[in-house]
Formats: C-alpha cells, sequence, structure tokens
C-alpha cells in the first residue's frame, strides 16, 4: 500500500499473513475488535449511571405520548422540547417501551450504534484501501479515549458519528460503482444518511460537506456535466432529509411543545441560530449555546450560561480557541494521542501525490477520493474546532476519530511497506511514526503524572523495544506489533480507565484526569432528601392536578423529577430556564383551570429575562408554603428551595 498517489493501486496491498491463515485470522481479528467495543461501550450498563439525565428525561417524556415522540419534549406535558432535533432519542425511546424504563435500556441503543459505527467504518476503509488498513482502523477508533467515554451517554454525538459514517461508506460505494445509475444512487443516499446527522445534532453533521464534495469531484470518473447533476441531486436530498423535521414542526396542525432553544418556538430558528452559526460564531439566544448574563451554576462555568446539556458553557471546558486547541490539556487527552501520526501520514499523502502528478502517473481516482474524504473530514472539523467561537466542549472533537483511524489504518500499511523495501529512506518511516507518538504520549501523560503517570514509561519501553525490533530487520511482524502497542497503549490505558469508571459524568463525559466542574448530583437520577419532602407535599395538597408540579430552572432543576418519579413535572424554561416556556399566560390558564397549583423556585440563573418574567407572576399569583434548604446534592437550588401554592389574582 502506498501513502498518497504514489502507487495508489498499491493502497490495497496487505500485510502478508502466514501461509494458510489469511482467512481467518483477519476475521477474527475484526471479531475481538467489535468483542472489545461491546466491552468498553457496555460496561455502564452494569454501573447506576442513567446517562445524561437530561436526555434521559427527555426519553422518558417522549415514551409518554406519539407528540412528545415526534418533537422531543423534554416533560412530560409536553411543554417545551429538548434543544436538538429527536432522531438520536427516538432508538432510546424505543428500547424503553420494548424493555421498560431502565438505565440499561436506555443506553443500550448507544451500545449498539458505537459498535454499528466500528463495523462501518471497518468496511468503509476496507473497500478503499484494503482489510489490513481497516482493522487498524477500526481498532484505533474503538480505543479513542473520547470515543469510548462519550459512547457510554446517551448524548447525540453517538448517533451523528453513525450517520457520518454510514454516509462515507455510501460515498466509497459511489466512486467505486462502475454503472452510473448505481454511483448516483449511492451519492444521493450518502447525501440522505448526512441529512440523518443533520437531525442528529444539526449543523454538525454539515461540516464534513466540503470532505464530502471535493472528494466526489476529485474521484468519480463520470463526465463533469454528470457530476454536477450528481452534486445537485445530492443537495436537494440532503435538503430533503434535514428540513424533514423542521417541516413537520412548522406544518404540524395541532398543539405542539416549545422548541427549546430557539428564540421564537420555530425549528427553524434553532437550527439557523443556536445550532447552527450560533455554534460557531457564538451569539446572544434563549438557548444554552448564547451568550448570557446570568450566573454560573455550582461548580463554575462562564457566567451566564450553560454550553448545552453538559453544563457550563463558552470555551471555558475546551480552553482558548485558536491553532492549539486540539492539542491543549482540555482536549489533546481526549483526541489527539494518534493526531500527529495521522496528519503527517496526510502530509506524506499530499507531497507523494503532487510528486506523481507532476509525472503524469495515471491515478487511481477511486484511491484519490478516499485520501480527499478523509483527510478533508479531519481537516474541517480540526478547523472549526480550533477556532469555533460558540460552545465547544472537548467530547465534540469524538467526530473526528473515524477519520484519525482511517488515516492511521493507510499510513500503517504503507509505511510497513516501505520498510520491508531493501534500499531507501522510507524503510525509516515506520519506526519514526513509532518515536513520534510515543513522544507526543509522554507530553500528554506528563501534564498530569499524578493520574497513571507511570504510563509514560511504559510507552517508552515499549516503543523503544518496537524501535529497535524494526531497526534490527530480524523480527519485522514482532516490530510492527510492537509498534502498534507503542502507539496505542496509552489511548488503551485512557479508554480502560473510563470504561470502568462509575465516577464519570455523563452530561460531559472525559477520560483521564478530569477537574470535579460540575456540582455533587449534577446527573443523579434520585431524588434527595430535600425534592423528597417537596415532593410528597406537592401530592399531598394537590391530587388529581394534571401537572404536579412546575420547577423554575428548566430541566437542570426538573429532570431528577422527570427520572425518578411519574409524576408530571414541567421543567419551566427548558434547558437551562432561558426559554419563554411556558409563557406567564399559559401559567395563569393552567392554575384557573385546576390543572396547576404548585411551582417551585430557587433554581435557574436569576436575572434571565425569562426567569424574572415567571418570578413576578409567582410573586403576585402564589404564596410561599416551604422552604427546604439546599444541600451540595442538589445540581440547582443550592441556596434553598421554595414551594409555592398559587391561585390566580
Amino acid at each position: 500500500m502506498t501513502a498518497a498517489e504514489t502507487g495508489q493501486a498499491e493502497q490495497t496491498e496487505h500485510i502478508e499473513p502466514a501461509p494458510g491463515r489469511a482467512p481467518h485470522w483477519q476475521r477474527y481479528a475484526l471479531i475481538a475488535i467489535l468483542a472489545l467495543g461491546t466491552v468498553l461501550y457496555g460496561l455502564v450498563m452494569w454501573t447506576d449511571s442513567w446517562g445524561n439525565t437530561y436526555y434521559t428525561a427527555a426519553v422518558k417524556s417522549m415514551s409518554s405520548s406519539f407528540t412528545n415522540f415526534l418533537f422531543g419534549s423534554l416533560d412530560p406535558a409536553g411543554v417545551v422540547t429538548v434543544d436538538k432535533p429527536p432522531l438520536a432519542l427516538w432508538p432510546q425511546v424505543i428500547s424503553v417501551k420494548i424493555f421498560g424504563f431502565h438505565h440499561w435500556s436506555v443506553l443500550l441503543p448507544e451500545v449498539i450504534i458505537g459498535v454499528a459505527t466500528i463495523f462501518l467504518l471497518h468496511r468503509t476503509v476496507r473497500l478503499w484501501a484494503g482489510e489490513n488498513a481497516a482493522l487498524i482502523a477500526a481498532l484505533v477508533f474503538a480505543l479513542t479515549p473520547i470515543t469510548v467515554m462519550i459512547t457510554r451517554t446517551n448524548n447525540t454525538d453517538t448517533m451523528l458519528v453513525l450517520t457520518l459514517v454510514a454516509a462515507a461508506y455510501a460515498f466509497t460505494r459511489a466512486i467505486r460503482a462502475v454503472e452510473p445509475g448505481k454511483r448516483t444512487k449511492w451519492l444521493l443516499f450518502a447525501a440522505f444518511l448526512i441529512g440523518c446527522g443533520f437531525l442528529a445534532k444539526m449543523a454538525a453533521a454539515y461540516v464534513v460537506l466540503p470532505a464530502f464534495f471535493a472528494a466526489y469531484l476529485a474521484g468519480s470518473e463520470a463526465p463533469w456535466r454528470r457530476r454536477a447533476l450528481d452534486l445537485a441531486g445530492a443537495a436537494v436530498v440532503l435538503l430533503a432529509s434535514s428540513l424533514s423535521w423542521v417541516a413537520a414542526v412548522t406544518l404540524w396542525p395541532g398543539p405542539k411543545p416549545y422548541i427549546g432553544g430557539s428564540t421564537d418556538g420555530t425549528a427553524l430558528d434553532l437550527v439557523l441560530g443556536y445550532n447552527g452559526l450560533g455554534r460557531v460564531f457564538g451569539g446572544e439566544g434563549t438557548g444554552n449555546g448564547g451568550a448570557a448574563t446570568g450566573t454560573p451554576p455550582p461548580g463554575g462555568g462562564d457566567p451566564g450560561g450553560f454550553g448545552g446539556p453538559g453544563g457550563p458553557g463558552g470555551t471555558s471546558f475546551g480552553g482558548e480557541s485558536g491553532p492549539g486547541r486540539m492539542f491543549n490539556e482540555a482536549v489533546g487527552g481526549q483526541i489527539s494521542w494518534l493526531l500527529p501520526l495521522a496528519v503527517v501520514t496526510l502530509a506524506v499523502a499530499a507531497v507523494l501525490g503532487f510528486r506523481r502528478w507532476r509525472r503524469s502517473v495515471p491515478a487511481d481516482t477511486a484511491g484519490r477520493a478516499g485520501w480527499v474524504l478523509w483527510g478533508g473530514w479531519l481537516a474541517v472539523f480540526a478547523l472549526v474546532f480550533s477556532y469555533q467561537k460558540g460552545v465547544f466542549h472537548p467530547y465534540y472533537t469524538t467526530v473526528m476519530a473515524p477519520a484519525i483511524g482511517a488515516l492511521v489504518g493507510v499510513g500503517t500499511v504503507w509505511a510497513f511497506r516501505k520498510y520491508r523495501e531493501p534500499e531507501g529512506l522510507g524503510r525509516f518511516v515506520l519506526p519514526a511514526g513509532v518515536a513520534v507518538t510515543a513522544a507526543w504520549a509522554w507530553v500528554l501523560i506528563s501534564r498530569d503524572t499524578t493520574w497513571n503517570g507511570w504510563l509514560r514509561y511504559a510507552v517508552v519501553i515499549v516503543a523503544l523495544a518496537a524501535i529497535l525490533a524494526l531497526v534490527l530487520h530480524k523480527v519485522q511482524r514482532v516490530g510492527l506489533v510492537l509498534g502498534l502497542v507503542a502507539v496505542l497503549l496509552a489511548p488503551a490505558v485512557w479508554s480502560g480507565a473510563g470504561a470502568v469508571s462509575t465516577t464519570a459524568i455523563a452530561s460531559l463525559p472525559a477520560a483521564g484526569p478530569v477537574d470535579d466542574l460540575m456540582p455533587a448530583g449534577w446527573d443523579s437520577a434520585e431524588l434527595t432528601a430535600g425534592q423528597r419532602e417537596i415532593l410528597e407535599y406537592v401530592k399531598s395538597h394537590s391530587p388529581g392536578a394534571e401537572i404536579t408540579l412546575a420547577v423554575e430552572g428548566g430541566s437542570q432543576s426538573a429532570k431528577t423529577y422527570i427520572v425518578a418519579t411519574d409524576e408530571t413535572v414541567v421543567g419551566m424554561g427548558g434547558f437551562d430556564g432561558r426559554d419563554p416556556a411556558p409563557s406567564t399566560d399559559q401559567l395563569s390558564a393552567w392554575v384557573r383551570a385546576g390543572k396547576l397549583r404548585f411551582v417551585l423556585t430557587g433554581g435557574g440563573m436569576a436575572d434571565a429575562d425569562t426567569i424574572i418574567e415567571r418570578a413576578e407572576w409567582v410573586e403576585r399569583n402564589c404564596e410561599p408554603v416551604l422552604t427546604v434548604k439546599g444541600d451540595d446534592e442538589m445540581p440547582m437550588g443550592g441556596d434553598g428551595l421554595t414551594l409555592h401554592e398559587c391561585t390566580v389574582r
């Protein structure tokens, strides 16, 4: 296999297996990698984790009615939705409907999605570069620390990665199709799948579009007119797939929840604002992606806001934007272990491809498309994340893992082939790659040696052994195996430690030494003593009320009530309390109709306009009847909660 385009035909050559074992060991290796992913992702089901309880509360609410299911309602009453389209939550709802509402039934679909992504990545890279490169790509992806951590939760990123990798598979099939009709069908299917990614995490799915567009232009052998028509058709399918949910929300004839995170209750505003340009450039908004001016929750964070369903927002969790963000202390240990190796592979591919073009050597267009696709995928995500001014969390980078895996897989196979050549400097590429990756692992681990600091010495020892075996040219395969162990040992340990962790925060997943950025009980599915006292009082004094309790502070104050009980509890204001739902008019209507009697205050950001408006309504129409002192277990309302009994005056 050759890097880049110096011999694209050679890219599909394999490392020669032992005689008679070729059909079996590769198949067994894939099974082992899938089993490894299943264990790493699935161990969480044997803990008491309920995942990100913001989404878990929505899953339970969505399972109560079709309208809630379709729109992604956060609360059982269907007042306000989560701040994303519901596609990523639908498999969880289906699982809950089949198995009942349990922590493992909520997380089971995520494990299946994670393992399916490993398999699809293997199949995609195999089409492009052969079996050995595909196996390495799958293993690298499975052992990426942030991928392990995000797949242990029910955040939307896992579904996003699956849809994009599936789109890459369909695209690769399109490039390799001989018949024009099949090529077009596969390309349209790839566009449809990217649209599904949009329904999981909106504009995040569109970041890869430049890579797909450029790869099709570079890799298709169709006439330019046909390429233009194919891409135009793909654009139509992409928009239809992406906007299907927006259309459903817009055209729905009956009552529907307020779209959380929007400024006007419309899905289109959510697409263009908070989950669109607002993510990249920052900006205002009622959703948690906007710049706000409120007080941060216990545990830290930027003043005034939450960075999505993972806690405080802004750039505080991902470090300052700039070219070094992917390698900084917050992000580096999550995704960058093999990033230098992937970048070097891509650079070598570009140089050799240019030399091939200068010599007018016929190119393998399908191979070229693979380089453009995966190299572009990595480049555009790295650039967007590095310079993103809006909300950024390190776990977003899990979407870079497939590209890193693909490039490292192809680069490793090429480097081993060059290593086996008797002459030339190419034989030193593989030992050099091991050395560079081990050196970067030393840097990452040394940032906090109190957490598995021994690992840096283990990496160096294995790397030296691998380099020695490779340089001596006596035990080539042993050297290759040791080299793989050296470059994967550190991320494997970080992934393994994360997989068995019982203290990881599901709403803000991260591997390695992580500070306590969130307050105790942030993702708890158990009511505190104070919350139980409040709920018991409410149930005994308002029997038969349609809405048991309306809670100020949004989902962060209400989610535990929804997850832990079967009561109809409304988190006023959506994610963090800033959505104008329910309005004060709606509250008045509920009270007049006898649907609501009690409102709980004390959570949320005190100076958000919508919270102030509702607080004034409570002051005019309600009387305090119970005060519960705050404690460290309360994710919101640490200063105390006040229960009010309301009668419209």
